[in-house]
């Protein structure tokens, strides 16, 4: 196999693992507003993260990791950064549908990759990929109906979701895989008082850990060691522009598992975010190959 032929392999190879890792995530995601009832999202978030890190613990043992005192402080900035961005878009599924929040969470990783960007064809596929997100976003009437609150959540999570991409791939550098499971305990640690202050003794329901337990496997373990593997072989700003396609896994989710059915233009919207992940993708070339190195 050529030095061509591996890259087009390693592409494909990260292109499938963030596929996989953004299916889960919302389908995660429509399972865990099943528990808002009874512990409300910070409860949800809490006890995510918590399983997630003794899961994820056990399976990658992250204290075999050599961490400098520049890298630990990279990671705790990545963990908090991942506590942060599912704090705040559970927050907002509580009063906006799901597909809107992830379209709106998007405008972090879509900074990044409009801030990293240095050919002109990548900026095609981040209008198109606007575009979409524009069309996703209600207007109008709609939009009156929109929750402020809700929205302001959502768009915080995207800042915490543009730091994790910038951290994350510092500190994968530094320890791999590994470095996913120390920012999810991190991320627990973080978010684990304010979900306990909030739910209580409720988080201790004997009827939740089972969906907890799935929540934290579809939407934290499996996903962030996928995307942890997937940020070490390819440079941010291919990173953020390949996950464009969230929005629209995320509204898939919010179709089939919430019933939040989907308007004409946002069908519309979905099919601008898809075609601008395949053209990023196709037009990748060397951008493919990684671009992070230990400091």
């Amino acid at each position: 196999m050529n030095d061509q032929q591996r890259s087009l392999a390693s592409t494909l190879f990260s292109v499938g693992l963030l596929l996989i890792a953004m299916a889960s995530i919302q389908t995660g995601a429509s399972l865990a507003k099943s528990m808002f009832p009874v512990i409300g999202p910070q409860g949800t978030t809490t006890l995510r993260l918590i399983f997630a890190s003794v899961i994820m613990m056990l399976i990658l043992r992250p204290w075999r990791a050599k961490l400098t005192a520049k890298s630990l402080r990279t990671v705790v900035v990545y963990g908090m950064a991942l506590g942060g961005m599912n704090f705040l878009f559970y927050m907002s599924l509580q009063t906006v549908p799901l597909g809107i929040a992830v379209a709106l969470e998007f405008t972090g990783p879509l900074a990044v990759a409009i801030y990293a960007s240095r050919r002109a064809i990548d900026f095609l596929w981040i209008a198109l990929a606007a575009a979409g997100l524009l069309l996703l976003i209600p207007s109008g009437e709609a939009a009156a109906g929109m929750d402020l609150t809700g929205v302001g959540y959502a768009l915080g999570a995207g800042v915490c979701w543009a730091l994790y991409i910038l951290f994350g791939q510092k500190a994968g550098a530094d320890n791999g895989v590994q470095t996913a499971a120390l920012g999810v305990m991190i991320a627990a640690l973080f978010v684990a008082p304010i979900g306990i202050v909030h739910a209580g003794s409720a988080l201790l329901t004997p009827a939740l850990i089972p969906i907890a337990l799935g929540v934290a496997i579809l939407s934290t373990a499996l996903p962030y060691t996928l995307e942890m593997v997937a940020l070490t072989r390819m440079p941010a700003r291919t990173f953020g522009t390949l996950m464009s396609i969230e929005p629209a896994v995320g509204a898939l989710s919010g179709l089939l598992f919430l019933h939040e059915f989907l308007s004409l233009s946002q069908w519309m919207a979905i099919m601008c975010i898809i075609l601008a992940s395949v053209g990023a993708t196709l037009t990748m070339g060397n951008a493919a190959k990684p671009a992070i190195a230990a400091d």
